[in-house]
């Protein structure tokens, strides 16, 4: 499929559908312990093309999780969770993006893009994000395009063997 129309500032990336083709590149970037301890452990590692297939069978005509595609490679994921019964109006924001696009403001621009669609296509009025305490660098995408650290939850988090608190990150309409 196509992508989906989502606006990204600079052009430095195109949020669009997972496709077929895109099993190797998805491995490649995935297969990384650094982006892994910033993720749910349910995203393994290692992660293998065995993963990326399944992975893009399940999602590639999904209308909430796109692939980051920087130069015709899907080289990332970002995903919306809508949430239910009282949280109905609210949507979980998560992301992740391989090693080697760090520091270019591609997952800046996803954010700001996916946002922007949550609001404009879905009847909720607030994204939220939680992230790992030494996360700084996601903490930063989500300041950039306007989240507010709403909270800390301690020791929220299990992480090899570690307990680490969680930071949630909101914007609303």
């Amino acid at each position: 499929m196509t992508s989906v129309g989502l606006s990204i500032g600079h052009s430095l990336c195109t949020l669009r559908q997972w496709r077929e083709g895109d099993e190797q590149s998805l491995a490649a970037n995935a297969n990384n312990k650094k982006i892994w301890m910033n993720l749910r452990d349910v995203f393994p590692f290692p992660y293998t093309l065995k993963n990326a297939v399944l992975w893009i069978e399940l999602s590639k005509e999904s209308k909430t999780n796109f692939a980051i595609d920087v130069d015709g490679q899907a080289v990332g994921d970002i995903a919306l969770t809508m949430q239910g019964d009282l949280m109905r109006r609210s949507a979980e924001l998560g992301y992740w993006l391989g090693e080697a696009y760090w520091g270019r403001g591609i997952m800046t621009e996803a954010v700001r893009a996916m946002t922007d669609y949550a609001f404009q296509s879905f009847d909720i009025n607030r994204v939220f994000a939680g992230i790992l305490e030494y996360n700084a660098a996601s903490a930063r995408v989500l300041e950039k395009n306007g989240y507010v650290c709403e909270g800390r939850l301690r020791q929220a988090c299990s992480k090899e063997g570690k307990l680490y608190d969680q930071l949630i990150f909101a914007t609303v309409r």
